[in-house]
């Protein structure tokens, strides 16, 4: 029977943060995982990372699982895939299907990081081939390289259900609908924004009636909801597709920690069932460990901070670094996690109506029910301005915890402070230079530069544009709105790309200088 100092279940964000964090504090460690390859949820991520720099904010997330892939090999962590832990038992002992047989490991400190597995709902169709998890289609684009259907309706309008909705577009997919049976959006606006203003419809406080097909989908009908989420006869849509996505939340997968005896919770804003752990991670059993979406559904830069704070505790617990320095690393890793949970998006304001931002602005219901931030509340919000020349225009609306646009620009054109949620400023005696760095740094892809006196008649706009192929200098088609409306006419005048950009090309429109604030996408072609 092989011993360990650690061994970690899970190869995601949270588990390999936390081998990591032990490993460099001498112990030795090894990480199951149950898959074929290591990272979790992280490489299945092709969009940038929100937080701040300390936070590997508008790094991509299978870049940051190459990170710390490469570091926790650099630290000696041993990593074995393929593998699925079967059991965990007294004294820590370790059971693992691995290579065709069961393996016995013994450990002095286990950290499970196992994760969240996807919910599914039912509704008549819901087990025809083509209705699929959003996770399970950002397996197959991000993976494997495969595109789950042509035209995709996408039920869950949280996070998951926006990010993937947009990475189905990207991937050449039609996205016929975004569909919520809750009266608001859930996740971030500046996601539910860059998927709108390609033309895709929100339908908040509709569900799904039927999927249908005889042996796969072919097409689905939704209806509106009444109070108690049942849909109102004679509302329904109907919608062509091939294709169903399911986003409608995560669930601790949590097994293992019960397994062991950890005493548990049914804690719905957790995510489920969860282990009672205290503020390192640590259970009611001693040195065992959960970290990341096992203890409660965050995002992965949450995540990575538990990971690191459950190993620190782990290396501390059996002598590998002392209490005075684990406290002090500690209180740092406390303030980067604080700071993650403010804004508008902490944990306590879960499931609530948020009416004003943290400054005392009307928050946007024209977003929260649409998609999009209507024309007559665009210009309330701090980053939203009208100036001579060439100058940004933010159009984040939210308190989320992101700063890299602050970070972005050398010229302090952007003010947002030490509170990483406080809403996106710009200096009006600032001088912009047009480099870009700022619209391709925003993980929300809510950054645009206008110049509304580009040449007589006529105003430049400069937007973050990841589709193939590319528009090329001299192009013509049309704008669109924020809503996804055509509104004009537009001309390519400069297509950048470069390295610093990180694939995020920079296109800049010339349209008639009325539009200038209102367009906000190209489409090739068509009629305005």
């Amino acid at each position: 029977m092989k011993r360990y100092n650690l061994i970690v279940v899970g190869a995601g964000p949270a588990g390999l943060s936390a081998a990591l964090e032990a490993a460099r504090r001498g112990m030795s460690v090894m990480v199951f995982d149950e898959n074929a390859r290591p990272g979790g949820q992280l490489f299945k991520q092709i969009h940038k990372f929100f937080g701040s720099k300390e936070h590997k904010a508008k790094i991509r997330g299978f870049k940051i699982g190459e990170q710390l892939l490469k570091e926790a090999s650099e630290a000696g962590v041993q990593v074995t895939l393929n593998a699925t832990v079967t059991g965990i038992f007294e004294n820590k002992e370790v059971t693992v299907n691995h290579g065709g047989a069961i393996h016995h490991y013994k450990a002095d400190s286990v950290i499970i990081a196992t994760g969240a597995s996807e919910n599914m709902v039912p509704f008549d169709g819901w087990t025809l081939p083509g209705v699929i998890g959003a996770g399970a289609a950002q397996t197959m684009m991000n993976l494997h390289g495969i595109r789950p259907g042509k035209k995709i309706l996408m039920l869950g309008s949280g996070n998951v259900g926006l990010v993937v909705s947009f990475q189905l577009l990207q991937a050449g997919c039609e996205v016929v609908a975004v569909v919520d049976a809750a009266p608001r959006i859930g996740g971030y606006g500046v996601h539910a924004a860059k998927v709108a203003r390609t033309g895709v419809p929100f339908y908040l406080g509709h569900t799904i009636k039927k999927v249908e097909g005889d042996d796969k989908v072919t097409g689905v009908t939704i209806g509106k909801v009444d109070e108690t989420f049942h849909i109102i006869p004679g509302t329904e849509l109907h919608f062509d597709v091939d294709t169903v996505c399911v986003a409608v939340g995560l669930s601790p997968m949590s097994q293992l920690l019960k397994m062991a005896g950890c005493k548990m919770e049914d804690n719905p804003r957790r995510g489920g069932q969860v282990p009672l752990v205290d503020e390192y991670g640590e259970t009611s059993v001693s040195c065992i460990f959960a970290a990341g979406d096992v203890s409660g559904i965050e995002e992965a830069s949450s995540a990575m901070i538990k990971g690191r704070m459950a190993g620190l505790r782990a290396a501390c617990r059996l002598g590998f670094t002392d209490e005075n320095t684990t406290i002090e690393t500690e209180t740092d890793y406390e303030k980067d996690l604080d700071s993650l949970r403010q804004g508008m998006f902490a944990p306590g304001n879960k499931g609530k109506l948020i009416e004003k931002t943290d400054e005392g602005i009307p928050v946007s219901m024209n977003l929260l029910t649409n998609g999009f931030v209507a024309n007559d509340e665009i210009f309330r919000f701090p980053g939203v301005t009208k100036q001579p020349g060439l100058h940004p225009v933010i159009e984040c609306t939210q308190n989320i915890p992101c700063n890299p646009c602050q970070e972005a620009c050398k010229k302090n054109c952007i003010k947002i402070g030490s509170c990483i949620t406080a809403l996106p400023q710009v200096a009006k005696e600032a001088h912009c230079t047009g480099c870009g760095m700022c619209v391709a740094s925003c993980s929300g892809q809510a950054i645009f530069l206008v110049n509304e006196e580009y040449e007589p008649g006529f105003a430049s706009i400069t937007l973050p544009y990841e589709f193939l192929p590319l528009p090329q200098k001299g192009d013509k088609g049309t704008a669109l709105s924020r809503s996804g409306e055509p509104v004009c006419s537009a001309e390519i005048i400069s297509v950048k790309s470069s390295p610093a950009y990180d694939h995020t090309n920079l296109l800049t429109m010339k349209v008639p200088s009325a539009y200038a604030m209102a367009a906000r996408f190209y489409k090739n072609g068509g009629n305005a």
